[in-house]
């Protein structure tokens, strides 16, 4: 990779974004928790999420990622808030397809992923950028369980 490619992927937006993690921290009292892990990185996000009428109704995050994975976090932390598992499945598929095929990047309520598409050329980077939308999407789904 070289020095542009580098100054490209890690644009100063991205780098804003990792200081502006919004919910970060853990609840008190989940309705549900997932811990997601990429194994290539090392990088994890524990999600809790309380949920009432198959909704969020709190959010907290606690992001251990690289530069890509908490901007992706402080992007889909900002929307979460109000959220049904439906709408969070479907913007990690976008971004998946994102990512993976080229694919317009999630639409709203999920918007401001357009600024992770160079990350596109980047495969190694895509499950670290994954990570809060399948956490969160796995809490969701354990909360039903629970439910």
């Amino acid at each position: 990779m070289s020095d542009s490619d580098l100054i490209k992927l890690y644009s100063q937006r991205i780098l804003a974004l990792t200081t502006a993690i919004p919910h970060t921290g853990r609840l008190s009292g989940p309705t549900a928790t997932a811990r997601r892990r990429s194994p290539l990185c090392g990088s994890t996000v524990t999600v809790d999420v309380v949920v009432e009428d198959g909704r969020i109704a709190a959010y907290a995050q606690d992001v251990k990622a690289c530069a890509l994975g908490q901007a992706s976090a402080a992007i889909s932390g900002a929307h979460m808030i109000g959220r049904s598992r439906a709408e969070v499945e479907k913007a990690r598929d976008e971004l998946r397809a994102m990512l993976k095929e080229g694919a317009p990047p999630p639409s709203a309520p999920f918007t401001g992923y357009e600024v992770l598409e160079p990350a596109r050329d980047y495969r190694n980077r895509h499950a670290s950028i994954l990570l809060a939308l399948e956490a969160t999407a796995e809490a969701l789904a354990a909360a039903e369980v629970a439910a």
